[in-house]
């Protein structure tokens, strides 16, 4: 049960916490995208060591997922809890290693093997995140990325003020068809033309 705990927490716990927390920011929110991806300051500093509210806000919000399915999971037993709890130092342990870019690490090759192999991200994945926040979704795992990019690519074709957007652009463009066919049409008819 220990080891089903933990399992469960990490893959889990980086589901919702990308799905429902990391996903919904990046087409949304502003306060991620402001703490987590702000290219003017050291994201090692701001993600780790940073005692901002805002900052603190979104890590919270981040880890909220893997501390309710942690409770849940306690809830099936002292091995079941050990589990959970084991879970959270991994994850909590995860997120100072995948800060570390920064600071210098360079991932040994041995290790970029591995963590392909079980889709673990690396430091240098979420730096490229951390650079580019429309690529390398996904907590703790790698295997969210994909689904997460499409499902980034779903709601912001979906999302009410993007498809507003859309429709002032065609209504913008077909104005501007019609005040130049207009403009042609004058010409064509005046006595100069």
């Amino acid at each position: 049960m220990f080891c089903v705990s933990l399992g469960v927490l990490l893959v889990a716990g980086d589901f919702c916490s990308t799905f429902f927390y990391h996903v919904p920011q990046h087409i949304w929110g502003k306060l991620h995208l402001r703490t987590h991806h702000d290219n003017t300051r050291s994201y090692w500093e701001h993600s780790i060591v940073s005692r901002n509210p805002s900052v603190l806000l979104d890590g919270l919000l981040g880890a909220l997922p893997y501390f309710v399915i942690a409770g849940i999971l306690a809830m099936f037993g002292r091995a079941a809890a050990l589990g959970a709890i084991s879970g959270l130092v991994i994850g909590h342990l995860h997120v100072l290693w995948r800060h570390t870019c920064e600071i210098g690490w360079v991932s040994p090759a041995w290790l970029v093997r591995l963590s392909r192999i079980f889709q673990i991200v690396l430091p240098e994945d979420h730096d490229g995140h951390h650079r580019n926040p429309d690529i390398e979704f996904g907590d703790i795992f790698r295997f969210y990325d994909a689904p997460a990019r499409n499902t980034i690519a779903w709601l912001r074709a979906i999302s009410p003020r993007r498809r507003r957007a859309a429709a002032l652009r065609v209504m913008r463009t077909r104005n501007r068809r019609s005040a130049s066919a207009l403009r042609a049409l004058k010409q064509r008819k005046s006595p100069t033309g």
